[in-house]
């Protein structure tokens, strides 16, 4: 079964907080008005599904977000029969009610998904902008406002994964990448509520350990993971725990790692006020 998530809209007042890096809100914004569908590609942890709540409360639409992985089937995105107290009832997937509705579609790291899967979107991601349920015999035009949006990891890319040509072709894309420094700061410091100083050290350890992580690591350390380390330390823990909780053991299990990334932490931390 596919995780989804459900985002109600608040006030403008209350948008999700969102530092823009270029000019993403203002394609994004020209993409809804046409109807097109959006392809996001980035790092993890870089602000991808932050951007996509943070746009769809902007514009004032429900969001139905999806965490695509191996097991996601076409009936988990569409839709399917189930059987109830008075009988066999159909009940729509997120995909089939956020077109139903108008509401914007966010799969998360697509490339998960089979490729069977992702084939029900073409016709959604196209000039057609229907859905067809074989199941029910249905031919779901979209409802004015809904939004096609996937995002994935380029860094995951293999043989085995990734989208098709096909499909690709069918999105407006947008490539995503961390912060510059400055931008990273000011992030921590919204998201977290740290001080200056620590906020300060902790992007300037991320950025080496995303240069580390270009030689060891499968991934960098992202900004969510800083986020996550700041909000600790703000509470009260000591920083290296922190580092080590948010930053080191969830970027590798192997031991020698470990070592050489908490001593990178207490050259940056060490410090730290």
């Amino acid at each position: 079964m596919s995780t989804v998530s459900l985002s109600n809209n608040s006030t403008a007042s209350d948008e999700v907080y969102y530092r823009p890096k270029g000019n993403e809100v203002a394609l994004f914004e020209h993409a809804s008005r046409h109807g097109l569908p959006v392809l996001i590609k980035g790092p993890t942890g870089c602000g991808k599904t932050r951007f996509v709540e943070h746009m769809a409360e902007r514009l004032g639409r429900k969001l139905y977000t999806v965490a695509c992985h191996d097991d996601l089937t076409a009936a988990d995105l569409v839709g399917r029969h189930l059987i109830g107290a008075e009988g066999t009832f159909w009940q729509d997937g997120p995909l089939t009610r956020a077109v139903r509705e108008g509401a914007i579609c966010y799969l998360d790291e697509v490339i998960e998904a089979r490729k069977d899967t992702t084939v029900v979107l073409h016709p959604l991601a196209d000039h057609r902008r229907v859905l067809p349920l074989d199941a029910t015999g249905e031919l779901l035009e979209a409802a004015p406002g809904f939004m096609l949006v996937v995002s994935y990891n380029p860094g995951y890319r293999n043989l085995l994964k990734g989208l098709k040509p096909s499909t690709r072709q069918r999105f407006v894309a947008m490539a995503f990448d961390y912060p510059e420094e400055a931008d990273e700061i000011e992030i921590v410091i919204a998201e977290s509520g740290v001080d200056e100083d620590y906020a300060t050290k902790l992007v300037a350890l991320a950025r080496a350990l995303r240069h580390l992580g270009e030689h060891d690591l499968e991934e960098a350390a992202s900004t969510r993971l800083l986020i996550h380390a700041a909000r600790l330390i703000g509470d009260g823990l000591d920083p290296m725990e922190a580092c080590e909780a948010c930053l080191a053991q969830p970027l590798s299990d192997d031991p020698a790692t470990l070592g050489a990334l908490m001593d990178l932490a207490r050259v940056h931390l060490g410090s730290a006020a």
